[in-house]
């Protein structure tokens, strides 16, 4: 695939030439305490068998590459979430205002 080829996805871009031979940035921080939440929140419905680790990665895959890059590690978690559950049926789209 090329770099220009509609069958990347938003997430691959191993190999795109703006990537390569840049310094890789460590984060040596915990998360705040939006993140602690979001991850609590994963956690227990990982628990109660409510969703999977795939799950997650395949809402978080799906965001649109504007809304991607707009958001947060942990903001893409929520939204990841939130979609999963009003998709099984857990809470209406509604709810989430």
């Amino acid at each position: 695939m090329t770099e220009e080829s509609p069958n990347r996805a938003l997430h691959d871009i191993g190999g795109i030439a703006r990537f390569r031979c840049t310094p890789v940035e460590h984060d040596e921080a915990p998360p705040d305490a939006f993140g602690k939440k979001v991850d609590a929140i994963r956690q227990i419905l990982a628990q109660k068998k409510m969703m999977t680790v795939d799950e997650l990665r395949r809402g978080i895959e799906s965001i649109p590459q504007d809304e991607y890059f707009a958001l947060g590690y942990y903001e893409r978690w929520l939204r990841s979430i939130a979609a999963l559950m009003v998709e099984k049926g857990v809470i209406r789209q509604e709810d989430l205002a």
